[in-house]
């Protein structure tokens, strides 16, 4: 989305101009979840100077309950006023990053520590962290009483259209609310299972990109529900059918230039492109907990969905974890698409941006690219190849991530550490749960 500067006398003067009654102050927890704290607009001078206060103490991964003061500072750049709340006036939101209460950062805050990470990036010499992303989500029936069934809302496949594609009216909906919001949507279509469906926005710098994930996710949920219909990011929500991605394309800015270009480089890419790529494939099995948060990501990554399993790169196929699209000169980018969009966006980003930048510092070199259908391999192929599997599972990807200290430092302790013991006390539960899949393979067998 275009960002506008906003002054704090603007923002007053087009919320009195538009009738606006309410302000959703908006921030993200360590779980990716959009959280937000609203206010009445006879606080709008409050909210400009920093003075809002919040119960940190309350959300997950933040702080203890005797730490619990902890205040709102809005991002004025993020000011939009949502077009389809105003039977009580107008709702406008303002994205904010959490400020511990001596006026310092919150280590705790994804948005905050992402901002660490580019300030990191910008000592080295570069400029911008551009991502454009894919985000996919499914579409699933309400009965009467607007309760989630298990019915998805089409039999649709990849590129569908009405009548298979019985989204359809419903995703041109939230195309032209996202175009209001200032979206530049680029494509939307149908995608590959029944029910699922993609919409894909212009790139942007990292902060803006990922404020609008949070912002797409909202609009997609809340136009959807217009429709009788629920709209979700869980990676896996049925089995037998492809899973749900957010596809990552990446590129490193200095001023102007698009640092992964070179007109005279193997493949028009540049040092730093390679670079990037081989601290991506090093860190790969790190991060995936990050980009992968739940029990559930694990189900995407099998093999026969499309779903990247193992780590390795192409140019040309799109079996591998990362891609590098046709495009070039400032459109040069590379795909990962093992994320998936229950990841939150900014610890995301933070570690992706680190392990690049780490491949970048230490002049790493990849492994050559794969040009071949990696699943037609054997074992023996992809070990001379170097192509070795992402985890199998939420645990063996937090293994994972305590062993990497690169990413480790990426995430910062706080959140690293909030983040472990959420995740660690996810597969606990999970393992104690007892499937319906287990009841019918062993129950009268055994």
């Amino acid at each position: 989305m275009p960002k506008v500067d906003y002054t704090a006398e603007q923002i007053k003067k087009i919320a009195q101009e538009e009738n606006v009654r309410f302000l959703r102050l908006m921030f993200t927890d360590i779980s990716g979840m959009i959280k937000n704290v609203e206010v009445p607009i006879s606080q709008i001078d409050k909210v400009l100077d920093h003075k809002m206060m919040f119960d940190g103490s309350s959300i997950e991964g933040f702080v203890r309950i005797e730490e619990s003061d902890m205040y709102l500072f809005p991002d004025l750049t993020t000011w939009m006023i949502f077009p389809w709340e105003a039977e009580h006036g107008k709702v406008a939101r303002l994205i904010c990053d959490i400020y511990n209460s001596d006026g310092t950062p919150f280590a705790g805050d994804p948005r905050g520590n992402l901002k660490r990470i580019l300030n990191h990036m910008q000592d080295l010499g570069y400029t911008s962290f551009e991502l454009g992303p894919e985000p996919e989500f499914f579409l699933f029936q309400l009965d009467q009483e607007e309760k989630i069934t298990k019915s998805l809302n089409d039999h649709g496949g990849y590129f569908d259209f009405a009548p298979m594609d019985l989204g359809e009216n419903c995703r041109r909906d939230i195309v032209l609310e996202l175009e209001k919001l200032g979206f530049e949507v680029e494509a939307s279509h149908h995608e590959a299972a029944p029910g699922q469906h993609e919409i894909d926005f212009k790139y942007a710098d990292a902060i803006d990109a990922c404020d609008s994930i949070q912002t797409f996710k909202l609009v997609v949920k809340t136009i959807a529900r217009k429709y009788g219909l629920h709209a979700t990011f869980m990676p896996k929500p049925m089995d037998g059918i492809a899973g749900s991605g957010m596809h990552c394309n990446m590129s490193l800015f200095k001023g102007n230039e698009n640092a992964f270009y070179d007109e005279n480089g193997e493949m028009e890419l540049s040092k730093i492109a390679y670079q990037f790529l081989a601290g991506l494939i090093k860190h790969a099995r790190a991060y995936t907990a990050i980009c992968d948060p739940t029990v559930n990501s694990y189900k995407r990554l099998v093999p026969g969905y499309e779903a990247p399993v193992h780590v390795a790169w192409s140019g040309h196929n799109r079996s591998p974890l990362i891609r590098v699209p046709a495009s070039r000169g400032l459109s040069t980018r590379l795909e990962l698409r093992s994320v998936d969009p229950s990841a939150n966006p900014y610890l995301a980003l933070a570690t992706l941006l680190e392990a690049g930048l780490d491949g970048v510092q230490n002049e790493l070199v990849p492994p050559e690219g794969v040009d071949r259908n990696i699943y037609v391999m054997t074992e023996e192929e992809r070990e001379k190849a170097q192509i070795f599997d992402l985890p199998s599972t939420l645990h063996n990807a937090l293994k994972e991530l305590k062993d990497d200290s690169i990413i480790i430092d990426a995430l910062g302790s706080h959140i690293y550490e909030n983040f472990i013991e959420a995740k660690q006390m996810e597969w606990a539960a999970f393992r104690q749960t007892v499937s319906e899949w287990e009841r019918e393979q062993y129950l009268e067998l055994y």
